[in-house]
Protein backbone atom coordinates (compact mmCIF):
# COMPACT_ATOMS: atom_id res chain seq x y z
CA UNK A 1 0.00 0.00 0.00
CA UNK A 2 0.83 3.79 -0.54
CA UNK A 3 0.27 6.37 1.47
CA UNK A 4 0.98 10.01 1.71
CA UNK A 5 0.92 12.75 4.13
CA UNK A 6 2.82 15.57 5.53
CA UNK A 7 3.39 18.69 8.04
CA UNK A 8 3.87 17.05 10.55
CA UNK A 9 6.08 19.15 12.64
CA UNK A 10 7.25 16.59 14.82
CA UNK A 11 8.92 18.47 18.03
CA UNK A 12 7.71 21.95 16.71
CA UNK A 13 5.56 23.32 19.37
CA UNK A 14 4.25 25.97 17.07
CA UNK A 15 2.07 24.05 15.30
CA UNK A 16 0.04 23.39 18.80
CA UNK A 17 -0.31 27.40 18.82
CA UNK A 18 -0.62 28.09 15.27
CA UNK A 19 -2.77 25.24 14.27
CA UNK A 20 -4.54 24.14 16.93
CA UNK A 21 -3.49 20.54 17.32
CA UNK A 22 -5.75 18.74 19.75
CA UNK A 23 -2.79 18.17 22.51
CA UNK A 24 -1.39 19.77 25.77
CA UNK A 25 2.27 18.71 24.98
CA UNK A 26 5.00 17.89 22.37
CA UNK A 27 5.39 14.71 23.81
CA UNK A 28 1.56 13.94 23.55
CA UNK A 29 1.69 15.49 19.68
CA UNK A 30 4.12 12.99 18.64
CA UNK A 31 2.92 10.01 20.41
CA UNK A 32 -0.27 10.43 18.85
CA UNK A 33 0.73 10.93 15.38
CA UNK A 34 3.12 7.96 15.35
CA UNK A 35 0.11 5.98 16.94
CA UNK A 36 -1.95 7.37 13.99
CA UNK A 37 0.91 6.48 11.64
CA UNK A 38 1.53 2.65 12.72
CA UNK A 39 -1.73 2.25 13.52
CA UNK A 40 -2.46 2.46 9.40
CA UNK A 41 0.88 2.30 7.73
CA UNK A 42 2.37 -1.72 7.90
CA UNK A 43 5.51 -2.50 7.93
CA UNK A 44 6.28 -3.28 4.26
CA UNK A 45 4.07 -0.38 2.42
CA UNK A 46 5.47 2.90 1.37
CA UNK A 47 4.64 6.43 2.59
CA UNK A 48 5.68 9.56 0.89
CA UNK A 49 5.87 12.61 3.19
CA UNK A 50 5.38 15.85 1.72
CA UNK A 51 7.45 17.39 3.64
CA UNK A 52 7.97 19.53 6.92
CA UNK A 53 8.71 16.34 9.15
CA UNK A 54 10.65 17.43 12.48
CA UNK A 55 12.12 20.25 13.81
CA UNK A 56 15.60 20.76 13.83
CA UNK A 57 15.74 20.40 17.16
CA UNK A 58 14.56 16.96 16.76
CA UNK A 59 16.16 13.43 16.32
CA UNK A 60 14.79 12.67 12.37
CA UNK A 61 16.68 9.62 12.16
CA UNK A 62 14.97 8.36 15.72
CA UNK A 63 11.72 9.61 14.53
CA UNK A 64 11.99 7.54 11.16
CA UNK A 65 12.93 4.41 12.94
CA UNK A 66 9.87 4.87 15.31
CA UNK A 67 7.59 5.14 11.95
CA UNK A 68 5.98 2.11 9.84
CA UNK A 69 7.22 1.72 6.24
CA UNK A 70 9.75 2.76 3.68
CA UNK A 71 9.46 6.18 3.89
CA UNK A 72 10.06 8.71 0.60
CA UNK A 73 10.20 12.62 1.30
CA UNK A 74 9.51 15.53 -0.37
CA UNK A 75 11.56 18.59 0.85
CA UNK A 76 9.35 21.05 2.64
CA UNK A 77 10.01 24.73 3.78
CA UNK A 78 10.81 23.79 7.24
CA UNK A 79 13.27 20.80 6.88
CA UNK A 80 16.72 21.20 7.98
CA UNK A 81 19.99 19.66 6.22
CA UNK A 82 19.63 17.00 9.27
CA UNK A 83 16.22 16.09 7.93
CA UNK A 84 17.02 16.05 4.06
CA UNK A 85 20.48 13.73 4.88
CA UNK A 86 18.96 11.46 7.60
CA UNK A 87 19.41 7.97 7.30
CA UNK A 88 15.86 6.29 6.87
CA UNK A 89 14.58 7.73 3.95
CA UNK A 90 14.58 5.80 0.75
CA UNK A 91 14.41 8.72 -1.26
CA UNK A 92 14.41 12.27 -1.06
CA UNK A 93 13.53 15.19 -3.40
CA UNK A 94 11.98 18.65 -3.70
CA UNK A 95 9.44 17.37 -6.33
CA UNK A 96 7.91 14.05 -8.01
CA UNK A 97 5.58 12.42 -10.44
CA UNK A 98 4.17 9.09 -10.35
CA UNK A 99 1.98 6.82 -11.65
CA UNK A 100 -0.63 5.06 -8.93
CA UNK A 101 -4.05 2.82 -9.68
CA UNK A 102 -4.64 4.40 -13.02
CA UNK A 103 -3.82 8.07 -12.10
CA UNK A 104 -0.78 10.53 -13.00
CA UNK A 105 0.24 11.92 -9.56
CA UNK A 106 2.36 15.16 -8.85
CA UNK A 107 3.84 15.76 -5.45
CA UNK A 108 5.21 18.60 -3.75
CA UNK A 109 5.10 20.51 -0.87
CA UNK A 110 3.82 23.35 -2.25
CA UNK A 111 0.03 23.28 -4.04
CA UNK A 112 0.05 24.29 -7.45
CA UNK A 113 -2.24 26.52 -9.44
CA UNK A 114 -1.65 24.75 -12.50
CA UNK A 115 0.37 21.79 -12.83
CA UNK A 116 2.14 18.75 -15.54
CA UNK A 117 -1.06 16.98 -17.04
CA UNK A 118 -3.78 19.46 -15.48
CA UNK A 119 -5.57 18.71 -18.85
CA UNK A 120 -4.91 14.99 -18.38
CA UNK A 121 -6.73 14.18 -15.68
CA UNK A 122 -3.32 14.55 -13.05
CA UNK A 123 -3.69 15.05 -9.55
CA UNK A 124 -1.88 17.07 -7.04
CA UNK A 125 -0.79 16.17 -4.00
CA UNK A 126 0.71 19.01 -1.68
CA UNK A 127 1.20 19.92 2.26
CA UNK A 128 2.06 23.17 3.36
CA UNK A 129 -1.32 25.08 3.60
CA UNK A 130 -2.68 23.37 6.99
CA UNK A 131 -6.17 21.93 5.48
CA UNK A 132 -6.53 25.89 5.10
CA UNK A 133 -6.30 26.46 1.14
CA UNK A 134 -9.55 25.96 -0.71
CA UNK A 135 -8.04 23.19 -3.27
CA UNK A 136 -8.73 22.68 -6.86
CA UNK A 137 -10.59 19.91 -8.55
CA UNK A 138 -7.66 16.90 -8.38
CA UNK A 139 -6.10 18.82 -5.89
CA UNK A 140 -5.48 17.19 -2.60
CA UNK A 141 -3.80 18.41 0.60
CA UNK A 142 -2.24 15.70 2.52
CA UNK A 143 -1.08 16.94 5.34
CA UNK A 144 -2.17 15.79 9.20
CA UNK A 145 -4.16 18.96 9.38
CA UNK A 146 -6.23 18.09 6.74
CA UNK A 147 -6.41 14.04 7.32
CA UNK A 148 -7.12 13.17 10.23
CA UNK A 149 -3.81 13.83 11.86
CA UNK A 150 -3.01 10.61 10.05
CA UNK A 151 -1.51 8.83 6.57
CA UNK A 152 -3.71 8.38 4.15
CA UNK A 153 -3.93 6.89 0.32
CA UNK A 154 -5.10 7.94 -2.58
CA UNK A 155 -8.28 5.97 -2.73
CA UNK A 156 -9.31 7.81 0.71
CA UNK A 157 -8.39 11.08 -1.34
CA UNK A 158 -10.41 10.36 -3.89
CA UNK A 159 -13.63 8.88 -1.85
CA UNK A 160 -13.37 12.03 0.46
CA UNK A 161 -12.19 10.11 3.81
CA UNK A 162 -10.45 11.01 6.67
CA UNK A 163 -10.72 15.17 5.87
CA UNK A 164 -11.07 16.97 8.87
CA UNK A 165 -13.90 19.41 8.57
Amino acid sequence: MIYFTGDTHFGDPRVLRIDRRPFRTMAEHDAALIANWNAVVGEEDEVWHLGDVISKRGDCVQMLAALHGRKHLIIGNNDPETTIQAKGWSSVQAYAEMRLDGHHLILCHYAFRTWNQMGKKSIDLHGHSHGRLKPMPRQFDVGVDAQGLRPVTLADLLAGKNRTP
